[in-house]
Formats: structure tokens, sequence, C-alpha cells
């Protein structure tokens, strides 16, 4: 039985790699699913489609995770997304290049529940967010996008 052909899976609303995504798919003829919870331009490929999810909670996050398994690969920043998709065996990317692992995925699970407790407890404001987005991230990305789409092109 043939195995089914990798896919990557782009959370999409707020991720700013939308177009490395694009290109390393293009590149390996990748088939990519665009989730979001609005309209978002995309370009017109056949190998690109875009799936516009209700408005709430979590509902792009269902649509993901219902649908990878282990020939996937998804470009997220959402922690609670990518421990769903490792439970399917699907490569995760953070936007910033940095892999989500099982091996690492229970103390960023952790730290995120700790710093929602903080910020409810001692007010948003008194709290940073996450770190600006650099060139190094973008780089980052690249890179280990194209390492991963690789590695499941030879599998």
């Amino acid at each position: 039985m043939k195995q089914p052909e990798p896919a990557l899976y782009i959370d999409a609303d707020a991720c700013p790699v939308r177009g490395e995504v694009f290109k390393v798919a293009a590149r390996h003829s990748v088939p990519t699913v665009v989730v979001s919870n609005a309209f978002l331009r995309i370009p017109r490929h056949p190998l690109v489609s875009q799936i516009v999810v209700a408005e709430g909670p979590d509902v792009a996050d269902d649509y993901i995770a219902e649908r990878v398994d282990d020939r996937s690969v998804v470009i997220t920043a959402d922690i609670l997304l990518a421990e769903r998709c490792l439970k399917s065996d699907a490569t995760v990317l953070a936007p910033n290049g940095k892999p989500f692992t099982k091996d690492s995925i229970g103390g960023q699970v952790a730290t995120r529940a700790l710093m929602n407790d903080l910020r409810v407890g001692i007010g948003s404001e008194n709290i940073g967010g996450p770190a600006a987005f650099t060139p190094a991230d973008r780089n980052r990305f690249l890179q280990n996008l194209h390492e991963a789409v690789v590695q499941l092109l030879r599998a």
C-alpha cells in the first residue's frame, strides 16, 4: 500500500512565515493547507488550499489536529495545538524555526500555564510578550522546514 503524500498545515491567522512555507512547498511539490478564521491572500497554486473555519476558540486548531499524521508538517506558534499534533506523530515547527518535540512539549505546556497564571494574577501589562521576530528566526525556519520536508519525502 502506498504511503500518503506529505502535507503542510499552516495555523495561519498570525503566522509571519506563510510566504516561506509557500516557497518550500512549491520547491518540493508538497500540498499545503492554510487554515484560518478569516480569508487570507494566498498564492493561486494547485497544491495550495485554504480552509476558513468558523469563528471560535480552537476551531482552526481542531481542524488541523484532526487531520494530521506522521506525514504532516504543522506550522504553529500555539503550544497546545503543537502538543495535539505531536500526539499524531506530526512534525511541528514554530514560526521562529524551533521545532516542538515530544521530549520538550511537556515543559513548554507547563511554562505556558505558569505564564497564564502570572498574567491573570498580576495583570498582563507587567509581563513581557514573546521575543521580537528576527531575520535569524526566518532563516532558521526556512532551514528547518526544508529539512523536515526532505525527511518526509525520503521516508
